[in-house]
């Protein structure tokens, strides 16, 4: 009953954000993303998810504190339907990437979406590491800011004060909500590893390894995307 009761929430999940991107497709589009309406929809969803999670993610330890004492078995019914309905998520986002985009281009994603859907897929069946995994939903605040970042930019608002403060409060939360989580739980997996069996632990710190590096690289990009080229643009501007 309880695999039941998971998987129903995961494909009712799926579905839900299947009908979201439908959603979208019905929206007017910006005449600059009028040549990639799919990829448009796919982070305008993205978008939506992490709204969803973000939010979620926040009240799960608001409306249930004692499961910040213990990530591995305290948990709500709360909290363990939002890490079913993000599995949901990232299940109807990988097959939607591989039948909408190359594989050469979403490499990084797909894997990453293996990654979360192995880890996240493992909590929900065992019940333990809820906790935990809602602290990694925790980054979903940050994404919040990355996918408006690309939504902006496909709308051509690039140059726009709204992308320009959309930016650094991206970059600020990408420090607190995205490399500070992921090294607190990289030093919470170190801490509590006696209490956590091989196996767990194991995907779990191969799993942090992946996130830390994709993290990494990712903010590298954004920062020379957005900051570093502005000051050579500046730059080059003054000297003329």
């Amino acid at each position: 009953m309880e695999l039941n009761s998971v998987l129903l929430t995961v494909g009712g999940s799926a579905c839900f954000f299947k009908l979201v991107n439908c959603g979208f497709d019905r929206l007017p589009i910006p005449d600059t993303a009028c040549r990639n309406t799919w990829k448009w929809r796919n982070i305008s969803t993205s978008l939506v998810h992490s709204l969803i999670t973000g939010i979620w993610a926040v009240l799960c330890f608001y409306v249930h504190p004692q499961m910040a004492e213990d990530l591995i078995a305290t948990h709500s019914c709360f909290s363990h339907a939002l890490v079913s309905l993000s599995i949901g998520y990232f299940v109807y986002d990988f097959i939607d990437m591989i039948l909408n985009q190359r594989i050469s281009q979403s490499w990084e994603l797909l894997f990453h979406h293996m990654v979360v859907i192995t880890c996240f897929g493992i909590s929900v069946l065992t019940r333990h590491y809820v906790g935990f995994a809602v602290v990694a939903l925790l980054v979903e605040i940050n994404s919040v800011f990355l996918h408006s970042r690309q939504v902006l930019r496909m709308a051509n608002m690039s140059k726009s004060t709204t992308y320009r403060v959309n930016s650094m409060v991206n970059l600020g939360t990408y420090v607190i909500f995205r490399i500070n989580t992921l090294a607190w739980m990289t030093r919470w997996l170190v801490i509590n590893r006696d209490n956590i069996p091989l196996f767990a632990y194991t995907v779990g710190s191969v799993g942090m390894a992946i996130m830390t590096a994709m993290n990494i690289v990712l903010f590298y990009r954004l920062l020379r995307s957005d900051f570093l080229k502005t000051s050579r643009e500046a730059k080059k501007e003054k000297e003329a």
